[in-house]
């Protein structure tokens, strides 16, 4: 079990959730690993779409994702409320990467390699 105190932002699956209780998260996969689950630290949050998170989260990779990820190092979680935790080596490298995110929403999958490029070198 986790140390958390108030206001940690937590990566968890949510396994209850009731009008007339609090919520029950959980920090495990069904297999009783962490599999990257718990709290989250450094880093910043992004709010995006619900649609938006969805597609970051499909499988293959979303096309920016696959884009930026070739190009930059960082790490994401995505939750399907739109909440995005981002973090990397550095502040310049998380402004950007930040950045493409948010305004890849508009952009056609088969543009991302060349739009991702085109930010880059800005």
């Amino acid at each position: 079990r986790p140390n958390l105190a108030a206001g940690d932002l937590v990566y968890a699956r949510v396994t209850t959730a009731n009008r007339d209780m609090d919520p029950e998260l959980s920090c495990v996969d069904a297999q009783g690993k962490s599999s990257g689950f718990g709290a989250l630290k450094g880093g910043c949050v992004l709010q995006c779409s619900v649609g938006h998170a969805r597609a970051l989260l499909a499988r293959p990779p979303a096309p920016v994702l696959a884009a930026v990820g070739a190009k930059l190092q960082f790490e994401l979680a995505v939750g399907l409320n739109g909440r995005v935790w981002l973090d990397s080596c550095s502040c310049a490298t998380t402004v950007k990467v930040a950045n493409l995110l948010q305004h890849a929403q508009g952009v056609a999958a088969a543009d991302v390699q060349q739009w991702v490029a085109a930010q880059l070198q800005q």
